[in-house]
């Protein structure tokens, strides 16, 4: 078997067992623009692999004419755009989720997400512990709990947000509600009318998903923060699909808002 061959058939199980784990969170009824990205562009490039060499006649004869030859060069130019555009947009990710608070005074801002009934989803936990964690090691350290009712909850998210941090402990004084919105605009522009009507400290820190928090940062500083970032984790199978379809997120709001 030559290299070429196995170099192949290399490319093509990574392909496929990347459509895959995009696909997975489609079996849970999770479908949006990040995993129909990666199944689409997973399946473009494994056909490119598997079939190079009809492929690379099909081009070849495309580049003869004027038609064919425009379309290529349009195609590889959004092609590398896309790519590009991804690897940056990916990099500011990386960093923002690793922007921590550091020794200074802050207020917590625990931007919500899916409830089941009146318990929070798991993604949801993940942030509220994340936030329990630092409340724990930092007494007198406030936080809002952000999120509002949406057409298929029984409650809000704040609500019960709200509830979890008392359960674990984290007494009532400590914890403001924002239980109106319905957007991450709309968490970080509530939460500072809250912050400026309780006197709260400016100083926030945002506690997000990390594939989410980029996008916070931006919200944030329309609305005058700088603000410091905890991240929770994501559970593997749905980060791909997340972080994906945070790149159009990004854009969107760096071009429209």
């Amino acid at each position: 078997m030559s290299i070429e061959i196995l170099v192949r058939i290399v490319l093509a199980v990574i392909l496929i067992l990347t459509a895959i784990h995009f696909i997975t969170p489609m079996l849970a009824a999770i479908v949006n623009i990040g995993n129909i990205t990666g199944v689409g562009v997973s399946v473009i490039l494994l056909f490119l692999v598997v079939f190079r060499g009809t492929f690379a006649q099909m081009f070849s004869r495309m580049w003869e004419n004027t038609a064919g030859r425009g379309f290529l060069v349009i195609s590889a130019g959004f092609a590398a755009v896309f790519f590009t555009g991804a690897i940056v947009i990916s990099g500011y990710m990386l960093k923002a989720m690793n922007d921590k608070p550091d020794n200074k005074p802050t207020t917590l801002v625990v931007l919500g997400c899916q409830i089941n009934g009146e318990t929070p989803s798991r993604m949801l936990q993940r942030r509220l512990n994340a936030a329990y964690e630092y409340l724990l090691e930092n007494k007198d350290a406030k936080v809002i709990v952000s999120g509002g009712q949406g057409s298929d909850e029984v409650t809000s998210e704040a609500n019960v947000m709200r509830k979890y941090l008392l359960a674990k402990g984290i007494g009532d004084s400590r914890i403001f509600v924002e239980d109106k919105s319905t957007s991450t605009e709309e968490n970080i522009r509530f939460s500072k009318v809250i912050i400026e009507k309780e006197g709260l400290c400016n100083e926030i820190t945002i506690v997000t998903d990390g594939y989410h928090q980029l996008r916070a940062d931006i919200l944030a500083r329309n609305e005058g923060f700088d603000a410091r970032n905890i991240s929770a984790s994501t559970e593997w199978w749905l980060l791909p699909t997340y972080w994906v379809r945070e790149w159009y997120g990004v854009i969107y709001y760096l071009i429209f808002k």
